[in-house]
C-alpha cells in the first residue's frame, strides 16, 4: 500500500536533502579554502605589493604596515578563541559521555582533525 505520509517525511527525500546540503557545504568550504583564503592571506594583501603597487610614501607605508600587522595579530587572536571554544565544546561533550563513547568520540575527533 502507498503510505499517506508527507514527502519531506520519508527517508529517501531526507536522505537527498542531507546530501545535496552536505555537497553544497563541501564546495563552499573548498572555494573559500582555495580561492578566498588565498586572497585574503595571499600576495593581494601583502605589504611590499601595496607598497610597490601604490607607490606609497614612508608615512603611509608605516601607517599599512601598522594596520597589517593589527589585523594579523587580531586573526591570531582571533583564532586561540575559536580553538578554546573547540576545546570547551568537546570538554563538555566528554563530560556526558561513558568511558566507550569517550573512546569513539576521541577517535572521532582525531579523524576530524587529520583532515
Amino acid at each position: 500500500m502507498l503510505s499517506h505520509r508527507a514527502s519531506w517525511q520519508d527517508r529517501r527525500v531526507l536522505f537527498t536533502l542531507l546530501l545535496v546540503f552536505l555537497a553544497g557545504a563541501l564546495a563552499g568550504a573548498l572555494v573559500m579554502r582555495t580561492v578566498i583564503h588565498d586572497r585574503i592571506h595571499g600576495r593581494e594583501l601583502s605589504y611590499d605589493r601595496l607598497q610597490h603597487d601604490l607607490n606609497l610614501t614612508p608615512k603611509q607605508a608605516e601607517s599599512i604596515k601598522m594596520i597589517l600587522d593589527d589585523f594579523v595579530k587580531f586573526n591570531q587572536d582571533l583564532q586561540t578563541q575559536i580553538e578554546d571554544t573547540r576545546a570547551t565544546g568537546k570538554n563538555r561533550i566528554m563530560s556526558i559521555l561513558d568511558p566507550a563513547q569517550k573512546k569513539k568520540f576521541e577517535a572521532i575527533c582525531a579523524e576530524v582533525q587529520s583532515r
